[in-house]
């Protein structure tokens, strides 16, 4: 066998044997370095081309070569859609429609009219383009005869003239050599034209698209996508409804075609914004638009806290309030309270500069006997809007002040010296001290309730701020009730509810302020007891809904749609001491920011216009004894009698840490033997100034017997 022959059967035995054994074909094993090397090598060209995909300059190619293509589409579109309304009776019947559905019914018999003008006048044409062959012929024969005659007379006249009859023919001759001429450059020109025409109309589809911006969101550049916001039209008020995924209202829209904007009314300027009211076709209900609030802000060019959506009186409608670009990210200027070193307050007939709307106007609230709640999430400017109020209330030198701030980090320090009462700290012991004080103003409100009908009484606000705490707050007191909870047994939430109940009546109200309403820091009586309602940013519609109340949110208020860090300061607001446009529950407003040290201005502005106020702390109340017959004496006063309960009611005012849990019981016990005991007049129980003075005077007589004793 050659050297070279490869054998295909290899018998290991010289020995003859059964057979050859057939040689076993086995791969050879891979080699593991190369194979690692290949996955490598596989890995970053994957990579590499998906960064070379992903990469900015790769997108904004594509995106440039998307949209000039597009433009051609949307222009031929655009032309397409000229041309067939210039031509038939589209435009008219869209017309009828639109004005049809919104009940216009004598618009809609004006262009029922023009439309059936149109078409006779259409059938006329139709009618005279079938006998126009025959008047052409008959024109033609008739021009061409004509011609002809005329070229031959002006060739006699020539003729004659020149006395050469080759003159006769020459104007024939000349018009038969332009005719040539022409023919000659209509085949020079044609070719040229058949070339570049196609291409000349492709140019003139993309300029009109590229006019129109036929492209479509995605395939326009950075500087005219959404970001820059777009003014805000009808045609785009009506494509962003159409848009919204709703079915009906989409039918609706195209039914009416591009007068789709018939359900529209006018587009006002509205601060730094527009708004428009939009009438809803039949089957379109205002939850479903009001549902669809970001999806309509994206197709508006806008960010969702930049559109706003309401419901007016009208049936059917929503209003959409639409903010220019960005607007709502510039800050609204100072506060009055800062620039005019003049202003003045007044608790029953002024309003305070909170603000402004989202329209740009300025949004004042009265305070004159209503309850106040304000809540959000933290650090969203609660205290900073609660505190605004308070230090244009205090300009007012009549009202009295009694704070509890449990955050107790200074937010209220500069009310030292302006209020009677200032706690501050976030302990048990100041929720103690804070329910004292509430409990206190109940005891004032009883007091005032039962004097004579027609005593004016000056106001008395309360403000709890942070008043979570004290509904969470554990501790117990010595009668084995809670400071905190919400059951009836609660101190800190019926004293709340009491002055709910009735301090209005008497001006004596109670402010509060709390972060992330639940039912359990912020009980359902409580927040429903107060007349004006306000909420910054929250983070669920369950919250808004404690926050404002159901009414409110079904008719659009929507706190938890505010950005959280970045809307610091906005507030929505249900009050009818706040003017609200017609139809709405609830009114948005951007507040003022009275920082710290300014605040402490303007609260010095105020403590000159009030005069020296002693501020006590619940907490630093003395320890020693008091004399109770003293402190009787000094509530009765020149009255020469007065009913125990107002005796109670005065004690309680006069020192709440000592006698807000004194009872009847407790008043006669004190009395009991000094000969100055309650008796009845005209049937109730009534204390002497005379039997109290005269239980005074023999006590100091017999103190000094009992020293020298």
């Amino acid at each position: 066998m050659p050297e070279n022959v490869v054998p295909l059967f290899k018998n290991p035995n010289p020995e003859p044997g059964p057979g050859p054994e057939p040689l076993a074909l086995v791969p050879p094993a891979p080699d593991p370095t190369l194979t690692a090397k290949s996955v490598r090598v596989f890995k970053q060209t994957v990579r590499a081309m998906a960064a070379a995909v992903t990469h900015d300059r790769t997108r904004t190619a594509a995106r440039m070569f998307a949209r000039h293509g597009l433009y051609v589409l949307g222009g031929a579109r655009i032309a397409a859609r000229r041309v067939w309304d210039g031509r038939t009776a589209s435009r008219y019947e869209r017309m009828f429609r639109a004005a049809e559905a919104a009940g216009h019914w004598e618009e809609a018999k004006e262009w029922e009219d023009r439309l059936h003008r149109f078409r006779s006048d259409r059938h006329r044409r139709r009618m005279d383009l079938i006998k126009a062959p025959q008047d052409l012929a008959k024109s033609a024969l008739i021009g061409t005869g004509l011609t002809i005659g005329s070229l031959l007379a002006l060739g006699i006249v020539l003729a004659i003239a020149n006395k050469d009859i080759g003159y006769v023919i020459g104007p024939l001759a000349a018009a038969i050599e332009l005719i040539r001429l022409v023919t000659v450059v209509a085949t020079v020109v044609w070719g040229p034209l058949v070339t570049l025409g196609p291409w000349a109309a492709l140019a003139a589809l993309w300029a009109l698209g590229r006019k129109r911006q036929a492209a479509p969101q995605w395939a326009m550049p950075a500087g005219g996508r959404d970001d820059a916001g777009a003014p805000i039209t009808p045609s785009i008020v009506v494509t962003a409804l159409r848009d919204l995924g709703i079915a009906p209202l989409r039918n609706a829209i195209k039914e009416m075609g591009d007068s789709g904007a018939a359900m529209l009314g006018p587009i006002r300027i509205a601060g730094c914004g527009v708004e428009v009211d939009v009438t809803l076709p039949s089957g379109v209900s205002t939850a479903e638009v009001q549902g669809r609030r970001r999806k309509l802000a994206e197709n508006l060019a806008r960010h969702e806290h930049e559109v706003f959506i309401t419901l007016p009186t009208a049936a059917r409608t929503v209003r959409l309030w639409i903010a220019d670009s960005g607007a709502l990210d510039q800050p609204i200027g100072p506060s009055p309270l800062t620039t005019d070193n003049t202003l003045t307050a007044n608790y029953k007939t002024g309003r305070a500069p909170w603000g402004q709307d989202l329209r740009g106007d300025k949004a004042l609230i009265s305070l004159y006997q209503r309850m106040l709640l304000i809540t959000g999430l933290s650090n969203q400017g609660k205290t900073a809007a609660l505190r605004a109020l308070a230090l244009w209330l205090a300009l007012d030198r009549t009202v009295e002040f009694r704070i509890a701030d449990l955050k107790g980090v200074g937010d209220w320090g500069m009310f030292d010296g302006l209020a009677t009462v200032l706690i501050q700290g976030p302990t048990d012991e100041h929720v103690i001290d804070a329910t004292e004080m509430v409990e206190g103003m109940v005891a004032e409100m009883e007091r005032r309730i039962q004097a004579p009908p027609g005593t004016v009484f000056p106001p008395l606000v309360g403000i709890v701020d942070e008043a979570q705490v004290a509904f969470m707050c554990p501790a117990v007191g010595k009668d084995k009730r809670p400071y905190g909870g919400s059951k009836a047994t609660s101190r800190y939430f019926m004293a709340a509810r009491k002055i709910h109940n009735q301090g209005r009546a008497v001006d004596v109200l109670l402010w509060e302020g709390t972060q992330d309403p639940t039912d359990q820091n912020l009980p359902k009586l409580v927040r429903e007891g107060a007349h004006t309602r306000v909420s910054l940013a929250l983070g669920t519609e369950s919250q808004a809904r404690m926050a404002l109340g159901d009414k409110a949110v079904d008719g659009g208020a929507a706190p938890h749609l505010l950005r959280q860090g970045l809307d610091k300061g906005t507030v929505v607001v249900a009050s009818d001491g706040i003017k609200i446009p017609a139809g709405q529950a609830s009114i948005t407003v951007r507040t003022h920011y009275i920082d710290t040290d300014t605040a402490t201005t303007i609260a010095d502005r105020a403590k000159a216009l009030r005069g020296a106020v002693t501020t006590a702390t619940a907490s630093e109340t003395p320890a020693a004894a008091v004399d109770a017959l003293a402190d009787i004496a000094t509530v009765i006063g020149d009255e020469p009698r007065m009913r125990t309960q107002e005796v109670l009611a005065g004690l309680a005012a006069l020192n709440p840490s000592e006698y807000r849990e004194w009872t009847f019981s407790d008043l006669k016990d004190v009395l009991d033997g000094t000969g100055a005991d309650p008796y009845k007049s005209d049937g109730r129980m009534t204390v002497s100034r005379d039997k109290v003075h005269a239980a005074l005077a023999a006590r100091d007589q017999d103190r000094p017997e009992r020293l020298a004793e």
